[in-house]
């Protein structure tokens, strides 16, 4: 019960595409990332995830669109679908997901994080 501060932890996210836990709750993950450059597109069948921009912008691809999220914004893609994160430059999310969600869904690649790690 005590206050996380954001700056601190995101500092000890090792690398772009590395997920790492801060906080737990209901059977949710709060995880923060840091996106640079192009993830890979995916979806989730079972799980929602919600991306928390706290510094910097993004772009979330999907099939037939594309939606710009900035920092103080925060998008949520529905289970099932296809979507992709891509950055231009670093940009810092926190995410809210399920704890059993894989953070590449139905893909598995080098970006694929099978086990992650609390800061």
């Amino acid at each position: 019960m005590n206050a996380i501060n954001l700056a601190e932890k995101f500092a000890q996210v090792p690398g772009p595409y590395v997920p790492r836990i801060v906080g737990e709750l209901n059977g949710q993950y709060v995880k923060l990332v840091r996106f640079e450059g192009p993830f890979v597109m995916h979806s989730h069948p079972n799980e929602d995830e919600m991306f928390l921009v706290v510094q910097g912008s993004f772009r979330m691809e999907y099939r037939d669109r594309s939606v710009d999220v900035r920092a103080g914004e925060f998008v949520i893609v529905p289970r099932g679908v296809e979507h992709r994160p891509v950055a231009d430059a670093e940009c810092q999310v926190l995410l809210f997901e399920p704890a059993t969600t894989l953070n590449t869904g139905d893909v598995r690649d080098r970006l694929t994080q099978e086990k992650l790690e609390w800061v």
